[in-house]
């Protein structure tokens, strides 16, 4: 069950960053059909591996099993951006995104 929701959860991140999966297992040195069996459930990553996947992806062990923030890694572009704005451009993003909230209920 949780090797499923492991295997699920790398592909839907992965896909999110627009590689494959053999180009993924190459960049961080592993064979190219690496993240492939794991993705098929052939296989899980040791600690390791687990935590060069999250750096690979940009994401913290915690954002990569919520399963609430579908992608992790734009959400943590975003807030970079966001920390370099001014009070006052922070507040027009504000506005802007409780429009788009109104808009989409």
């Amino acid at each position: 069950m949780y090797e499923d929701l492991f295997a699920k959860r790398l592909t839907q991140l992965r896909e999110a960053k627009g590689v494959s999966g053999r180009e993924m297992s190459l960049d961080i040195g592993q064979n190219s059909s690496y993240i492939n069996r794991i993705e098929n459930g052939k296989a899980m990553p040791s600690m390791q591996g687990f935590l060069y996947i999250c750096e690979y992806l940009k994401v913290t062990p915690e954002e990569f099993f919520r399963q609430d923030i579908e992608n992790p890694m734009l959400l943590n572009e975003v807030i970079a951006e966001l920390k370099t704005l001014s009070p006052s451009q922070l507040n027009i993003i504000r506005g802007i995104i409780a429009d788009i909230k109104q808009l989409h209920k």
